[in-house]
């Protein structure tokens, strides 16, 4: 591990480019992961930072793959309209891999949480799918559920786990009955939902942050 920026708190782990806050507690810290969209990078998901709980370990990883039209995404390029969840495995896999304890020595992985925006919201449903015991709760913001996710909701994986979705019905990128058939799918899979619409395009409301501060506040 090496910083190279001490303000912003970027540095490299195992190939990694992560933005971080460390909390004023004592060791170990609580983790919240947080994982942005399309085009994005390390600094696009500090927009959210002073809404989320301050004891945690906020890690905000620059996505895996460049994107055609400039930052990084977390699945490779292809032509289909909407990616299908095992797009995202060498994401998922990537994420495992940071998460263990000689990469995050002073963080305490039993309690994990994860926040995602857009292409970000569902690499977080879809890790959560496959690896319910390694979250504590999530939030989707601005996002989908990817291709192919019905067939693991059917294992009702998330009993019991609490998610957070927000979404605009504006949204010209991610469809708001996109939102919606996710926020039903969540539920099947035995996920407690707490979901946030209001009339904004591909961001959150006022209102939304709001809920988003209260939930992780809680969960």
């Amino acid at each position: 591990m090496s910083e190279n920026n001490s303000e912003k708190q970027i540095f490299d782990l195992d190939g990694w480019v992560i933005r971080r806050r460390v909390p004023k507690r004592a060791k170990p810290y609580p983790v919240m992961l947080m994982l942005h969209g399309w085009t994005g990078d390390e600094d696009a998901m500090w927009v959210f930072a002073s809404h989320l709980p301050k004891d945690c370990l906020l890690l905000a990883p620059r996505g895996l793959y460049e994107t055609p039209r400039g930052g990084y995404g977390w699945h490779k390029h292809n032509p289909r309209a909407w990616p299908w969840v095992d797009d995202f495995r060498p994401a998922m896999d990537a994420i495992l891999e940071l998460l263990k304890p000689q990469n995050l020595p002073d963080a305490d992985l039993e309690d994990v949480r994860l926040v995602g925006f857009s292409q970000g919201a569902a690499l977080t449903y879809a890790f959560s799918l496959y690896y319910p015991w390694k979250v504590r709760s999530l939030a989707g913001l601005s996002g989908f559920l990817p291709d192919g996710a019905q067939a693991l909701v059917r294992n009702h994986p998330l009993v019991d786990k609490k998610i957070f979705v927000a979404h605009g019905t504006q949204d010209d990128l991610v469809p708001i009955e996109r939102a919606r058939e996710s926020v039903k799918l969540l539920g099947e899979a035995s996920a407690q939902v707490t979901y946030c619409e209001d009339d904004v395009g591909h961001k959150l409301s006022a209102s939304c942050f709001g809920g988003l501060k209260t939930f992780f506040e809680r969960n």
